[in-house]
């Protein structure tokens, strides 16, 4: 953080058990009778530091889980991996130190696969010494505009796909969208090959046996999470279009349409060795076809789901 006047700057090293971006929301949030930080601070961009070693080993963790505070009561645990790939997403600077006249093969892995996990993020190869300075790019002390917006932004269920187009290090990113809703047995069926090399992957789904839920799609090395992350916005709701976030309000417009409204599959991919066609084959061939489409949310209620309730019979 910064003065809004002036120097100088002050630096929080936060802790591992926040989960960062709910704790920055919470923590600019304006309140009753008392002035606001940001009246008298301006929040700087987020660095996260990654130790190429440790950050390898969390995820592949899955069994260990911790508990982040988010601003709620209560929280769910999370995998150590789930909690890795959070740091780096929620980081406006990524900095992956580096030993100096090395070629540290590892380290340049991790930094391919950071700048895929938050490809908007500006990363830093640091070479350096015990007892040298770590000279950090100027844009990493300016005030960071609109961060309260972007941080909100980045915690809506749904959200526009980030995702980095260059092939390195055997490191990709694959996008797939489409709009119509998922069969859930199918899609339980397809998992073995669309997951097969993901180290992450976000997004959010339409599921027809609940049609009227937006579904947060999460993966960590090799736990994936499916869960009721909001109610899709209906054309009458104006209460909730109220709280919705701009960029949400803004990608609703955008992606509107006359019969599924804002209800849309996006999930972004990132892994080793990954087949694109493969992996969107697997996911197309979930969709519900014309017949199912047509029955609607009536005769999709009857449809097994293995993923999210129980299997008839």
């Amino acid at each position: 953080m910064r003065r809004t006047a002036e120097s100088p700057h002050v630096v929080l090293a936060l802790s591992d058990d926040l989960d960062l971006l709910p704790f920055l929301v919470e923590l600019w949030r304006p309140r009753i009778g008392a002035s606001a930080l940001g009246d008298h601070y301006a929040p700087a961009p987020v660095l996260a530091g990654i130790d190429p070693a440790a950050f390898l080993s969390e995820l592949g963790c899955v069994h260990r889980a911790a508990r982040l505070w988010d601003g709620a009561d209560r929280t769910d645990p999370l995998t150590q991996a789930e909690i890795a790939a959070r740091r780096v997403e929620a980081a406006d600077g990524l900095i992956v130190p580096t030993a100096p006249n090395s070629d540290d093969r590892r380290a340049g892995g991790v930094a391919v696969l950071a700048r895929h996990l938050n490809p908007s993020s500006t990363l830093v190869n640091a070479s350096w010494q015990p007892g040298s300075g770590l000279e950090l790019p100027p844009s990493f002390l300016r005030p960071a505009p609109d961060a309260l917006e972007e941080w909100r932004a980045r915690l809506e269920p749904v959200t526009a796909s980030r995702s980095c187009p260059v092939t390195d290090k055997g490191v990709s990113s694959v996008v797939w969208q489409t709009r119509r809703p998922l069969h859930p047995e199918r899609l339980a069926d397809a998992l073995p090959t669309v997951m097969a090399g993901v180290v992450r992957s976000r997004g959010h789904l339409w599921l027809c046996s609940r049609p009227e839920a937006v579904m947060a799609w999460r993966s960590a090395g090799a736990h994936l999470e499916l869960r009721e992350a909001d109610r899709w916005l209906e054309p009458e709701t104006e209460s909730e279009w109220r709280a919705a976030s701009p960029q949400r309000r803004t990608l609703a417009s955008w992606f509107w349409h006359d019969y599924y409204g804002e209800r849309r599959n996006d999930i972004t991919f990132t892994g080793t060795g990954l087949d694109p066609d493969r992996l969107c084959s697997a996911l197309d061939a979930a969709l519900l076809d014309d017949t199912e489409l047509s029955l609607g949310s009536d005769g999709w209620a009857d449809f097994p789901d293995p993923l999210l309730g129980d299997v008839p019979g």
